[in-house]
Formats: C-alpha cells, structure tokens, sequence
C-alpha cells in the first residue's frame, strides 16, 4: 500500500519545530507544530484562512498548521488542533490525496480539501491519541494509543477494537503492521494482537493466561 502515488517529502527543524514539506503534482503542502497560535489573538505569528479547532476550555497539545502553495503562491491556510495526547507530524501521521489530505491530530482525524483546506470532516479515532494513518482500499485504519480503528471515507467509525493495554511498546518498533489478511498491533507488555479487516479479532488469547 502506497499513501500517495507520487511525492517528494523532506522534515526540516524550524524554530524548535518539524515542518514536513509535500510536493505533489500541482501543489506544495507545508504541516507543522504551531502550538504557540491562539484562536483570535492579535500577537500570533501567522494568521490563518481558516481555524478548526474542537470547542474545549483546555489548551490543546497538538496544534498544527497548514499551508497550501502553487508555483510559490500560498492559496489558502489553516490551523487544526484537538484535545487528547500530544502528536507529532511523522512518515505515518498524514495522507495526502489528489484532492484532499488527512492528518493525526491528538485524538482526532482531520480531512481537509486540497486546495482550498476546507474541513471536510473529523473524527475522534481514539480516546487518547492517534498514532498512525494509512490508507486501506477505499478506507482508512487508524493506529490509536486506545483503539484500533477503521474509519470509511466519509470519515464513519467502521468499527473500533482495544487491548488490555495500550497499542505500543517501550521501544515503539516494529509495534503494528498491515499485512495482507490483517491488522498486526502490540501493547505495552509486548502482547500481539490481530484484527481483520472487517474488525474480527483473531488474537490469540492463550498469552494473556
């Protein structure tokens, strides 16, 4: 499975933060941690096109923005940010689409359109924090810190599955894995479990006793 068909990418470390540059045929996308951005602030660094924030009373962890350019004319921006775990913009945590782009954003998924970074949906992926995306024919399986999940591409919980841990490891290796008949996670105690597609659990149990 390939997230893009094609795209250049290169993470440069900007003022103590990642930004991750996406080159696709018409467009380049910049991602990056703006935690210092505050909705309606004068003093903030960079204003955006547009803000999706989840309506919380708390400082969110992870606030990324979004910035769209065309033969280096910036078309359209946008501030996402959620409640939940604090995430960081790596290989996994985004997909981008011929016309629109995903992202990991503490525990919620972001799909916004490409160009215009309209929100087209969101979706809480897991109680804590969303690991990982990756596309899965015309879906998406979310790698959580709680759950498992599949969301169809309208953004609908498909199904959700948990552990009796959470869904990584001490060295956070090798810890979940999409093969061809299923979905491979770890938990903390280095437990393996196994979903299929459909969300059928096929762990074997034999190793929690």
């Amino acid at each position: 499975m390939v997230k893009i068909a094609t795209f250049a990418k290169r993470q440069n470390v900007i003022a103590n933060f990642k930004m991750t540059h996406y080159t696709t045929e018409n467009y380049r996308i910049e991602i990056y941690d703006d935690r210092t951005f505050t909705e309606g602030s004068a003093d903030n660094v960079t204003q955006y096109d547009f803000v999706y924030f989840d309506k919380s009373e708390y400082h969110f962890p992870s606030v990324y923005g979004i910035k769209i350019f065309q033969d280096d004319i910036l078309l359209k921006s946008a501030a996402i940010g959620s409640i939940g775990g604090g995430t960081v913009i790596h290989d996994t945590s985004t997909i981008i689409e011929n016309d629109r782009l995903l992202v990991c954003c503490s525990d919620t998924i972001f799909c916004l359109s490409i160009p215009n970074l309209t929100l087209l949906w969101r979706t809480q992926a897991d109680q804590a924090t969303c690991f990982e995306i990756y596309k899965y024919q015309d879906s998406y399986i979310i790698h959580g810190e709680i759950e498992i999940t599949r969301l169809d591409k309208d953004g609908k919980i498909l199904w959700q599955q948990s552990g009796a841990d959470i869904f990584t490891t001490i060295s956070g290796r090798q810890d979940f894995e999409l093969t061809e008949d299923f979905i491979m996670a770890k938990d903390f105690e280095n437990r393996i479990y196994k979903f299929d597609y459909n969300g059928r659990n096929l762990t074997d149990l034999a190793q929690f006793f």
